[in-house]
């Protein structure tokens, strides 16, 4: 475990979220590119798991609405208390099918390290239930973007979005681990709704078509291994881990939405 993740559980947690948002864009860069991402004129934006709420809070300066939805109870409500009154923080996790769930922790962990899961890997102990919705089931319109981290939950997270996928069209940005899921069904469900990845290694924009996430993934697993302060110090500059995508629908190019 990283200095980070065993100091968050005894820091007031309004300061740790207040942290996440200064440093994660530097961690993840595509969060400071949010307005190519984001459509400006975003009704609705969602974070599926919202941990400490970097995402959140931004999406919260561009769409209209935020529906944020975060298993973790303590994270949850800090969410729902933090976060400005268009935000709705649901406690639950999202999956293919609406009721209850068992959600895997590392040993130790209350859910602070961001890789709690409803899927069993390798770094899981225990498990605490939790109630599971659908995107689907949520009643949502006008959506725009759907963020979506839940460490290997992807595919039945995005099953249980399929009506609301075919109506919007909105653009997905989705965590994608070679070494905790295989993702080609995950590539292949999107293929089949019209989606093309783009992934951002560098200062520009390219096709998932043409970058080898899998080979990259696996040349860079060293740095997936650091904690999150160790990623973005200037002491840790290196090579950078891609381990997100951004989807688009059609022929759509990242870029002013």
């Amino acid at each position: 475990m990283t200095l980070a993740a065993r100091l968050a559980p005894h820091l007031p947690g309004p300061l740790v979220a207040r942290a996440a948002r200064l440093v994660y864009p530097r961690f993840e860069p595509e969060l400071a590119r949010l307005a190519e991402m984001c459509p400006a004129d975003c009704g609705t934006a969602v974070d599926v798991g919202g941990w400490y709420g970097p995402w959140t809070h931004r999406l919260a300066r561009t769409a209209r609405r935020v529906v944020t939805v975060e298993p973790v109870p303590h994270l949850a409500r800090l969410l729902a208390a933090t976060t400005p009154a268009h935000v709705r923080v649901h406690q639950a996790a999202a999956g293919e099918r609406a009721g209850a769930a068992r959600l895997w922790l590392p040993p130790g962990d209350r859910g602070d390290r961001g890789i709690a899961s409803l899927v069993r890997g390798r770094v899981h102990a225990r498990a605490v239930d939790v109630t599971c919705l659908t995107l689907d089931g949520l009643g949502l319109h006008e959506v725009g973007f759907i963020k979506i981290d839940v460490d290997g939950g992807e595919l039945a997270v995005l099953r249980g979005a399929r009506r609301l996928l075919a109506r919007d069209r909105p653009a997905l940005f989705i965590e994608l681990e070679h070494r905790i899921n295989p993702v080609a069904p995950v590539l292949a469900l999107l293929d089949e709704l019209g989606y093309h990845g783009w992934v951002l290694p560098g200062p520009h924009w390219l096709p998932l078509a043409e970058f080898d996430l899998a080979a990259h993934q696996s040349r860079t697993a060293h740095v997936a291994g650091r904690g999150l302060l160790r990623r973005v110090l200037p002491a840790g500059a290196g090579p950078r881990y891609v381990n997100s995508v951004l989807f688009l629908a059609g022929s759509r190019r990242p870029g002013p939405l």
